[in-house]
């Protein structure tokens, strides 16, 4: 049998440290700004940066970009988890 997860443990090791604290932050600020321009979205749409912040992009209101959560998740997981494919549904298209 598999090991719970010590969500306490993993809040602590990475999603507690300063830097992810200030980037949820920015994340918050983000909808919070697209949704005064634009008006509120529902909770299962996500905004999102057309260039991502890690790459550069800046929080203005040109950089964000309303998407449904579905498109704007990493790749397809089974229900342990595991990716079903490592390669995108954008790189598929090609």
């Amino acid at each position: 049998m598999a090991k719970p997860r010590n969500y306490a443990a993993e809040y602590a090791k990475y999603q507690g440290t300063p830097k992810q604290l200030s980037a949820q932050s920015e994340r918050h600020k983000a909808r919070r700004a697209y949704e005064k321009a634009h008006g509120d979205l529902p909770p299962d749409v996500d905004v999102d940066h057309k260039k991502a912040m890690s790459k550069g992009g800046a929080s203005t209101l040109s950089n964000l970009r309303a998407s449904p959560q579905s498109e704007n998740t990493s790749f397809s997981r089974t229900k342990t988890g595991a990716m079903k494919s490592q390669v995108s549904k954008r790189e598929r298209k090609k």
